[in-house]
């Protein structure tokens, strides 16, 4: 069993340093890296990011059919944080916050009230839609901790619109 495990940790290693070289540029390092195909590029919307969160990634699971959150308004959203880890499933690593069982969140979208990814990445949101935000650090606590999150953390959130004013 022990070896099954390291042989897909060394699996895993090798993927992620073929990747990496790729996006750097630099030619694989096998025969066979070489015939691979190149990954595809990350874009909004992706369900699946590269290796590192170094941008905001907006995946929406349902668009919603109410009032759309613009800069200013009151926002009402339920909410669970992970932190990222690209490797996990569904990028998920711990769960560190949740509003799920207690009251959701309010909060005045553009104001700085919350990280900056959730004021980029709640905007154009409409009522009754939910989301999954990719945070890269610089956009949530960058070299800060707070508290079980680590400093310099990329942040997985699914966020659930539920009201605008």
């Amino acid at each position: 069993m022990a070896r099954r495990s390291v042989l897909f940790a060394f699996l895993l290693a090798s993927i992620a340093t073929a990747t990496l070289a790729q996006a750097a540029g630099q030619a694989p390092a096998t025969a066979a890296a070489a015939d691979a195909p190149a990954p595809a590029p990350v874009v909004v919307g992706s369900a699946q990011p590269g290796p590192a969160a170094d941008s905001l990634i907006v995946n929406d699971v349902k668009v919603g059919a109410g009032k759309e959150a613009t800069a200013g308004h009151l926002v009402r959203v339920n909410y669970t944080g992970w932190l990222y880890r690209p490797l996990a499933k569904n990028q998920r690593g711990k769960k560190f916050d949740s509003s799920i069982g207690r009251e959701p969140l309010e909060f005045t979208l553009g104001k700085g009230q919350v990280i900056k990814g959730w004021d980029q990445g709640v905007q154009g949101m409409k009522v009754g839609g939910k989301r999954i935000l990719i945070i890269p650090a610089e956009l949530a606590y960058g070299p800060r901790s707070a508290g079980e999150i680590p400093p310099n953390s990329a942040l997985t959130f699914e966020v659930e619109l539920l009201d605008v004013k």
